[in-house]
């Protein structure tokens, strides 16, 4: 089994959601996976690529992803 790592967080859900976009188009395993509690709206959204993908998707996170 694959083991999964966080390279990306907010609260979100849109952010979230480009950049798992981006990183699955350049060919990078992504899911968002939702650690908001649904009642309250508290806590975040994590964006998860396989172990061995996490330096290549930090490294397109960092260089070609900006919100302002």
């Amino acid at each position: 089994m694959m083991h999964w790592q966080r390279v990306y967080k907010d609260n979100r859900e849109h952010r979230a959601t480009i950049v798992r976009d981006v990183l699955m188009d350049r060919e990078i395993d992504a899911v968002v996976v939702n650690k908001k509690d649904s009642p309250y709206g508290f806590g975040f959204l994590e964006v998860q690529v396989p172990a061995d993908q996490v330096i290549l998707a930090l490294k397109i996170i960092e260089e070609e992803i900006q919100f302002e």
